[in-house]
């Protein structure tokens, strides 16, 4: 599964494609958890992480993703995050956006939350830029969110 950008290719973590990536790539322990979950329920994938590369080479440049499957209200949550390097570049905005178009397409999905650092400014604009509305403030962690819009008939 992959969604391609002007500047990304963005694909969807899976068994077959972990090891090739974990070459290049630190696996933190929220891939390799989804990863088992993914064993369990085929119909995870997409709501898990997904891995970014630039178009032009195939370095990974990061990982972004769901936190799991949209609930019975069709809430999901999305993290991401991408190599110091990647900063600044308009990259997380890019990928970001490209999978909860994704997610809101599937019908499954109603809202995007997120939540982000108080002192997290680059998230913070990344979040700002993606049209995320602040709902909220807890345990120096600030809560956002993305209605989907059914007005613009998308």
């Amino acid at each position: 599964m992959q969604i391609i950008t002007e500047r990304l290719i963005i694909t969807a973590f899976n068994q077959e494609n972990y090891k090739k990536v974990s070459e290049t790539y630190s696996i933190r322990k929220h891939i390799v958890n989804y990863l088992d979950n993914l064993k369990e329920d085929p119909e995870l994938l997409g709501w898990g992480v997904w891995f970014v590369t630039l178009a032009d080479h195939n370095q990974v440049i990061g990982d972004i993703g769901f936190k799991g499957k949209p609930d019975d209200q069709g809430i999901v949550e999305v993290g991401y995050g991408f190599i110091p390097e990647m900063h600044n570049k308009g990259i997380a905005t890019e990928s970001v956006r490209a999978i909860i178009e994704w997610a809101l397409l599937s019908k499954k999905a109603k809202k995007i939350v997120a939540e982000c650092h108080l002192d997290n400014i680059p998230s913070i604009k990344v979040l700002e830029k993606l049209k995320m509305t602040r709902t909220g403030m807890e345990n120096g962690m600030i809560n956002w969110e993305l209605q989907h819009d059914h007005h613009r008939g998308s």
